[in-house]
């Protein structure tokens, strides 16, 4: 498959099954969310590989805080201990990575690892990775628009937090529904849907969505000549 020509510039994936595929295997939610996390890394780097500019991904969004304090603590801390223990490879890598969403709810511990995190990596020309957390299109929508000095889509769209259109969306774990998620930024996209839970969503299950996306025929909403 790695001869398909016609690849997407920006893919965005809802990570979607996280606690399903742990409690498929018997196994607390919390390790399922932690092998969730080691996937994006590998499923990032191959991206990178791969020559996809952009991948952005839902981490958390700002209707996950009405999970279990638990749950919601756990995702609060652990990528802390994560970002710190990974530090180099980050440092090492080319790729670029950005969180969006709010940041005046996150934890001060995970909120300085992220900036930590951007800054090391600021200046990296392979794949920029937009980790959303506790993000919402709707948030990002108003916030936008309140930002503009006209409503306009040059303007809404300078304001966006995530600032490309996505070419190709994809959502794991069998789920057929976008859930708030870059409304405005998938407005053309082609969509992909895989009953594969996050955590098992490999190199091969993505090389069948690039390769289901190169048969595409896209046509924004004009037609083909």
């Amino acid at each position: 498959m790695r001869n398909i020509s016609n690849l997407p510039n920006h893919i965005a994936i809802i990570l979607d099954g996280n606690g399903r595929w742990a409690k498929k295997r018997g196994l607390p939610r919390q390790l399922g969310h932690y092998q969730g996390a080691l996937n994006l890394v590998t499923i990032a780097n191959y991206a990178n590989e791969r020559g996809i500019k952009q991948l952005t991904v839902y981490a958390f969004s700002t209707e996950n805080w009405k999970r279990p304090k638990e749950e919601v603590d756990y995702l609060m801390t652990k990528p802390v201990e994560m970002i710190e223990k990974n530090i180099e490879k980050f440092k090492s890598s080319t790729i670029k990575i950005q969180v969006k969403g709010r940041r005046d709810r996150i934890p001060e511990a995970l909120l300085n690892s992220i900036v930590n995190l951007e800054n090391i990596t600021k200046d990296h020309t392979g794949l920029v990775l937009n980790v959303c957390l506790d993000y919402g299109a709707y948030d990002e929508l108003i916030t936008a628009m309140r930002l503009a000095k006209e409503i306009s889509i040059e303007e809404i769209e300078k304001n966006l937090m995530v600032k490309d259109a996505v070419d190709l969306l994809i959502r794991t774990s069998g789920e057929m529904r976008v859930s708030n998620f870059l409304l405005w930024q998938i407005a053309y996209a082609e969509f992909y849907f895989t009953k594969k839970h996050w955590p098992a969503f490999s190199k091969k299950e993505l090389e069948k969505a690039l390769k289901s996306y190169s048969k595409r025929q896209r046509r924004f909403g004009g037609l083909n000549k």
